[in-house]
């Protein structure tokens, strides 16, 4: 609960408003009868009997001035001219009062309540003042002094309640200061916060855009990663089947047919499990038990035994253990160059190279075949060319690259970089 909007303590459901309110509706009253009855209890001793026949008429006018203030102007903010004429005769008459009786400065008092209320600006300071002539009056024996010590005694409350008011006036001018600025520190913090909750609202709306963008994103991703698995793994496999078969149809030897047999039924065999490995996004087989340059050793001289085609496989540089989906890209870009010269080069000769150099791994394929002009590729249709934009594909989601560099009739090399992300 805010203090201004409470006090504690019993009423404490009343703000402090509202009381500050009531005192100024019915504070008047109270004080000037306070202050009439204890006038008259020591009347003898200040007045004399047309003192106090003065002293009533002013009672009287002070009651009808209050009671045309509570009709007129009501309240406790800024009266405007009227509030300016009240405070005005209130104080005179409270100074003419204590005048003729110090006690009535119980009634001089509401001087300095409200002066900073009703009057504007430097006249709440010269209201305040005039407030303090009277009190000082009264605390020093009654107006006017009537020796010299009083008068000193007069000037010295003075100067004591002309401090005193304007100390207090002018902490109260700098603590509405603060209020006013903590007020319009609020009014930003609201509206900072209106504005927040509109940004949250349009980051809502943007988070789920993007968390659709994103789920589309990976869908469509997944479909290029298995349609370059089922490329590198089935199609690659069935092609190497076909082969097998031609082969098995076009000789009589009974021995020689049964070893193309062997060979299709192995590459049914391992096409199946890759193709199985590469639904579940897993490495390759090959890459279970042997390292990279051991996987693709392996895959070079297995290519060379189906083709017929003389190939070497090099290591160079200090070999490092290799990220699984690094080594597996490495593996499935070499699968796919080695294929492709078995299908298009009709190559006599070709070579593999596994480069480890510092932040990066190279891997290089060549081969004597016919060639090709790499700016004249047809587009990619339904039954071919996939291989180029699958490495390519594969390479850039590790953020690799690869080269194809090639002419007619003077072979093909295709160089793969990407970068050196050690295993674990």
């Amino acid at each position: 609960m805010k203090l201004s909007d409470a006090v504690q303590g019993p009423g404490a459901d009343v703000p402090i408003e509202e009381r500050w309110a009531q005192f100024y509706r019915h504070g008047p009253y109270a004080l000037l009868g306070l202050a009439t009855l204890t006038a008259g209890v020591v009347a003898d001793e200040f007045m004399s009997r047309a003192e106090m026949y003065a002293a009533g008429v002013l009672v009287v006018a002070a009651l009808v001035l209050q009671r045309w203030w509570a009709v007129t102007a009501p309240g406790t903010a800024d009266g405007g001219p009227a509030g300016h004429v009240y405070i005005a005769l209130r104080t005179v008459l409270a100074f003419a009062l204590t005048w003729l009786n110090p006690l009535f400065a119980i009634y001089a008092v509401l001087g300095y309540f409200d002066s900073g209320q009703l009057l504007p600006g430097r006249r709440a300071y010269a209201g305040l003042l005039f407030t303090a002539v009277t009190m000082a009056g009264s605390q020093s024996g009654g107006l006017p002094p009537k020796s010299t010590t009083q008068w000193f005694l007069f000037g010295g409350l003075y100067v004591l309640n002309a401090s005193l008011c304007l100390l207090f006036a002018g902490l109260g001018v700098r603590e509405a200061e603060r209020a006013k600025e903590r007020l319009a520190t609020i009014q930003a913090l609201e509206d900072a916060n209106a504005r927040l909750e509109q940004a949250l609202e349009e980051n809502a709306g943007l988070h789920a855009q993007l968390l659709v963008q994103a789920r589309e994103a990976g869908v469509a991703d997944e479909r290029r990663r298995l349609a370059a698995e089922i490329h590198d793994t089935i199609a690659q496999g069935l092609a190497g089947i076909i082969t097998q078969l031609q082969a098995v149809t076009s000789t009589d030897d009974p021995a020689l047919a049964g070893k193309h047999l062997a060979r299709a039924s192995a590459l049914a065999r391992h096409s199946l499990g890759e193709a199985r490995r590469s639904v579940q996004n897993l490495a390759p087989a090959a890459l279970e038990h042997a390292s990279l340059p051991q996987a693709l050793e392996a895959a070079v001289a297995e290519w060379s035994e189906q083709t017929g085609v003389l190939a070497r496989f090099t290591v160079t540089g200090t070999q490092e253990p290799l990220h699984e989906e690094v080594a597996a890209t490495l593996l499935r870009i070499a699968g796919e160059s080695l294929a492709n010269a078995a299908k298009h080069a009709h190559a006599t000769r070709a070579g593999v190279t596994l480069s480890y150099m510092g932040d990066e791994v190279t891997l290089d394929i060549r081969d004597d075949g016919r060639g090709f002009d790499p700016l004249a590729l047809p587009p990619r249709s339904g039954t071919g060319g996939f291989g180029l934009d699958g490495m390519r594909a594969r390479a850039e989601r590790i953020a690799g690259t690869v080269a194809v560099e090639s002419e007619p009739g003077r072979g093909t090399a295709v160089s793969a970089r990407v970068p050196l992300v050690r295993h674990g």
